[in-house]
């Protein structure tokens, strides 16, 4: 028996067996939410959700390790897509795919975070960062997604705010898009994946 089936039979989570990396889930409707401590560029899922800029060229962080490790190919789709649907960049909180190169994935699907502001609420900017990069891998007819903490890095917003936010957008998308079955949060620490976790359980 699966762990996923074990989980949905029991009604209870699954501690599941990794041997570096710190990994939990439950179910939410049908689908997988869990947490690990990793790196993105190296999750063997459908789906990886790049944490980009609006250029859509690369930039830091998650974005030039995905670019990095991901080769040419994407940064040519980017070009393309800034060419063909994007002039004045991607808009922050909508997502767009392209192909994932190198990485173990089928595509990335890029979106752009809201940075964060003490003077203004911008949070439904980032859960629409998760709602539409969601629907944009259904609609590519992905099953597994992964995403990282977007906009907790070089834009400054609260793990604590940024997970609460993340989780309870992503069980909204998960109400509405079909054919998701796992999304998984990949944590780049143990403070961020402890901050995720808690924000999962609640």
């Amino acid at each position: 028996m699966s762990w996923a089936r074990l989980s949905r039979e029991s009604g209870h989570p699954v501690r599941l067996p990794r041997h570096d990396r710190l990994l939990f889930g439950t179910i939410a409707g049908m689908a997988v939410i869990e947490c690990v401590v990793g790196d993105i560029t190296e999750q063997d899922v459908d789906v990886v959700v790049n944490a980009a800029n609006s250029s859509l060229l690369g930039g830091g962080g998650v974005d030039g390790a995905i670019h990095h490790r991901g080769g040419p190919e994407i940064l040519a789709e980017c070009r393309k897509l800034r060419a063909d649907r994007y002039p004045d960049g991607l808009p922050t909180g909508q997502a767009a795919a392209t192909t994932a190169g190198r990485l173990p994935a089928r595509w990335v699907v890029h979106t752009v975070g809201p940075v964060w502001s003490g003077s203004e609420d911008r949070s439904s900017l980032l859960a629409d960062c998760h709602h539409n990069s969601l629907r944009v891998a259904a609609e590519l007819g992905a099953a597994t997604v992964a995403f990282p903490a977007i906009s907790t890095g070089v834009y400054h917003w609260p793990l604590d705010s940024a997970a609460e936010i993340a989780l309870g957008a992503v069980r909204e998308a998960l109400e509405r898009v079909p054919g998701i079955t796992t999304v998984r949060f990949v944590l780049f620490d143990r403070r961020a994946y402890d901050t995720y976790e808690s924000a999962r359980l609640r």
